[in-house]
């Protein structure tokens, strides 16, 4: 291993956090902490609330908490293990990297988190987002089945991902941060927190996969425009991107890379911290928005899912959508079917192993349990379909161990496929991350054409795909190709997965 977080920060001055832990378990109370860092707005920004139309009796309100599902398991999720020692870690290990209040958030068992007034205030420049019926689409389908999808590309960056954006920015706005550094795959979180970082006056530095990088050039563009600094990953900049270089000096990149340089910069630079577009447990947590939102929204038009689905590749966007739902499940109040649905050239869920992985190639982070690929996998460059992480959300994968949810993995000419049919039926034009929710729901629609049933079908749509248009390109024009992962590459892949004794 080349090194962990705490290895490379030896050296810097870093104060630790003063939490409360007995036997390496922490118990300090989240909301005492919290309250220190709410007292202030960051200085010269506030931006006005979006006012809700007085005439419309259904109008529903932004949500001002968060909501944590951790809180309502019968069996709390395992702990984050110190590459090192493979004991569990402990907060003030984590400081370096992420802001202190976010570092509560990850260790939380508080059921809901107040969200910051100003960040509910920037919310409100797109929120709440749209609950739509596909009524087009059930045609097209000729299904008795009710479609409906909650609608997150109206936001400034066109997904979902500024929902965790801002708040993590904003925290470490509060705590005194300048600079900012991440990585991204597409290229949505990279622009979400770009935007993000423009509306609190924090410098943003990018490390975007090399593959996306080069074709996607208008997101790299996205992400100067709101003043980013952008690297193509691997780079020559770092130490984790130089050793992946003389390995492969024509590497398309993958997450698991980007990340290690965006962890190496942040973890030797006092001033630095690092924000997560998903997996981690804060990231989740802020996204619960989405599906707190929506349920209010169904209950104002008197429906309820039998079915919900969501794309998953870290899983922010699904757990968004899903964990208030899976409360509500829990209660005993509703009883839906939970399906996730992933890429089959990045099946962690479907043939991944839940194992002990780290979440960057180069080893640098926590050791976290999650149904992984293997932290050496790199997705092949002409998989389309966005979603190319080696590791689930360590959340979502312990909510799949307790069977709560289901998942399948979709192959990306049939997603493409359901896109285009989607498109030409209600107009809006998917990101590729969520054609994967199109195709499963697609086939829930024609399954229920075949059985008669009713059934009120509910779809996370986390994005627009304006800047994906290469893809469907490659569609149209039949040149995309079904991509599988082969036993023999799982194997190949899980090969250097650490082995950890639970």
């Amino acid at each position: 291993m080349a090194g962990s977080i705490l290895s490379a920060t030896s050296h810097l001055n870093i104060s630790p956090l003063k939490f409360n832990h007995t036997d390496d378990k922490w118990t300090g109370r989240y909301m005492q902490k919290s309250k220190l860092f709410h007292l202030g707005h960051s200085a010269g920004y506030r931006v006005r609330a979006k006012a809700m139309s007085s005439t419309d009796a259904k109008a529903i309100q932004i949500p001002r908490q968060w909501y944590n599902l951790v809180a309502d398991l019968p069996i709390k999720p395992p702990p984050f293990l110190h590459p090192g020692t493979h004991q569990p870690v402990k907060p003030e290990d984590l400081s370096p990297l992420f802001a202190d209040e976010l570092i509560l958030q990850e260790v939380t068992n508080e059921r809901y988190i107040d969200i910051p007034e100003e960040v509910v205030d920037i919310y409100g420049l797109w929120r709440p987002t749209p609950l739509i019926r596909a009524k087009r689409l059930e045609k097209l389908l000729d299904t008795p089945a009710r479609i409906y999808y909650k609608y997150e590309g109206v936001s400034p960056a066109g997904s979902h991902k500024p929902n965790t954006a801002v708040p993590q920015v904003w925290y470490n706005a509060q705590q005194g941060v300048k600079n900012i550094v991440t990585e991204t795959g597409a290229g949505q979180w990279g622009s979400s927190l770009a935007f993000a970082c423009s509306l609190f006056g924090i410098n943003c530095e990018v490390w975007q996969v090399r593959a996306s990088y080069d074709s996607k050039p208008y997101r790299k563009l996205m992400m100067q425009t709101w003043g980013a600094k952008v690297h193509p990953s691997p780079s020559s900049l770092t130490e984790s991107g130089r050793r992946m270089l003389q390995t492969d000096p024509s590497s398309p990149g993958s997450l698991g890379i980007a990340i290690s340089e965006a962890v190496e910069i942040a973890a030797q630079n006092a001033d630095t911290k690092y924000c997560l577009g998903s997996v981690l447990n804060h990231v989740l947590l802020h996204q619960t928005i989405i599906g707190e939102e929506c349920i209010k929204q169904m209950e104002a038009i008197g429906e309820t899912p039998d079915v919900i689905i969501g794309c998953t590749g870290g899983g922010s966007n699904f757990a968004g959508l899903a964990f208030p739902f899976i409360r509500e499940k829990l209660s005993g109040k509703i009883n839906p079917l939970i399906r996730a649905v992933e890429p089959t050239a990045c099946p962690s869920l479907t043939k991944g192993r839940y194992a002990y992985d780290y979440g960057d190639t180069a080893g640098m982070t926590p050791l976290m349990k999650m149904h992984t690929l293997g932290h050496d996998f790199i997705p092949d460059p002409i998989h389309s379909g966005g979603l190319r992480y080696h590791g689930m959300a360590p959340l979502i994968s312990h909510i799949y161990e307790l069977g709560f949810m289901e998942a399948l993995a979709i192959p990306q000419i049939e997603c493409f496929r359901g896109a285009i049919q989607f498109a030409r039926s209600e107009g809006l034009i998917p990101a590729p991350e969520p054609t994967h929710a199109i195709a499963a729901t697609i086939r829930e629609a024609l399954h229920c054409k075949e059985t008669g049933e009713a059934k009120v079908i509910l779809m996370a749509m986390c994005g627009h795909g304006h800047f994906d248009l290469p893809a469907y390109e490659k569609y149209l024009q039949g040149n995309m190709v079904d991509l599988d992962f082969s036993d023999e590459r799982m194997q190949t892949s899980l090969a250097d997965v650490p082995k950890v004794v639970s």
